[in-house]
């Protein structure tokens, strides 16, 4: 019994020895990245992050929550092209980039093999990779007509939750079914 307890020991005696020997020699890597959190060490000890007493960009999540958080509220999308032409569409609620999914669109899987992130199908069934971020997507504000736009090369969008008067946004050219005097209270 003493000899079947050393036999199986010398391997696992031998396994710890080695694996202390490596992790007593560092990479390259290894010594970069002490050196950055050395460095970062001691630039946390000479210059602490500073507290705020109020935090604006709290304020301001809060005041977007505010905001379109309120059934039935619409957004005013207004469309500017290469040529520098305004148009707009009036759309219930904020227009949603495709790349938005309800469901969670990756899974992670453990196993002795290491960790795999699997993709997983949307609502639709099919699988996305997310690029399609530059189109957006939402519903027209009085028929609720299906409205889709990209934004992206010589394309921008401007998203207010009121009309615009500034001239620029006033001689817009309306590009969907609603118009902003067809949604004026």
């Amino acid at each position: 019994m003493r000899k079947f307890v050393r036999t199986a020991l010398a391997p696992v005696v031998a396994l710890v020895v080695g694996l202390a020997l490596t992790s007593c020699t560092d990479s390259s890597q290894d010594k970069e990245n002490k050196a950055k959190q050395k460095g970062y060490d001691h630039l946390v000890a000479q210059q602490p992050a500073g507290r705020m007493e109020y935090s604006p960009t709290r304020e301001a999540i809060n005041q977007w929550v505010e905001t379109w958080g309120k059934r039935g509220k619409l957004s005013y999308v207004y469309i500017q092209n290469a040529k520098g032409e305004y148009g707009y569409f009036v759309m219930k609620g904020l227009p949603v980039p495709r790349c938005k999914m309800l469901t969670p669109t990756e899974k992670v899987e453990h196993s002795d093999g290491g960790v795999a992130v699997l993709a997983q199908p949307g609502m639709d069934g099919t699988y996305t990779t997310g690029s399609t971020c530059n189109a957006y997507y939402g519903f027209d504000a009085t028929t609720g007509a299906y409205m889709e736009f990209t934004v992206g090369t010589n394309q921008s969008f401007f998203l207010f939750d009121k009309p615009m008067t500034m001239p620029e946004y006033a001689s817009a050219k309306q590009l969907g079914p609603t118009s902003v005097k067809d949604v004026k209270k």
